[in-house]
């Protein structure tokens, strides 16, 4: 989860499959609701959990964008199947 939750957050959408992204969104979301708080607490916790770098781009530039929403930081698109295994595919992006 934390791989996927830093490229999310680095990169702002990603592709995964479908159950990844099912995964990924709760742990996302509470990630966010940390960083839009943005205390001493809050910002150790993410640095716990991510790395610093991530954790100054998720409290500086995405928790702002993110003030006037009260949930539902993210958004799952499905995008069909996966050729090679058939697997579900979707892709996960922040709301802006």
């Amino acid at each position: 989860m934390k791989t996927l939750a830093y490229s999310l957050l680095s990169r702002g959408k990603i592709k995964t499959t479908e159950a990844k992204a099912k995964e990924l969104r709760p742990f996302v979301e509470l990630l966010l609701t940390k960083a839009r708080r943005g205390t001493v607490a809050d910002r150790r916790l993410l640095a716990s959990r991510l790395s610093p770098k991530i954790v100054k781009k998720a409290v500086d530039e995405i928790a702002p964008n993110l003030k006037g929403r009260a949930g539902g930081y993210t958004r799952i698109t499905k995008i069909g199947v996966r050729k090679s295994d058939a697997a579900h595919m979707a892709i996960i992006e922040l709301v802006k």
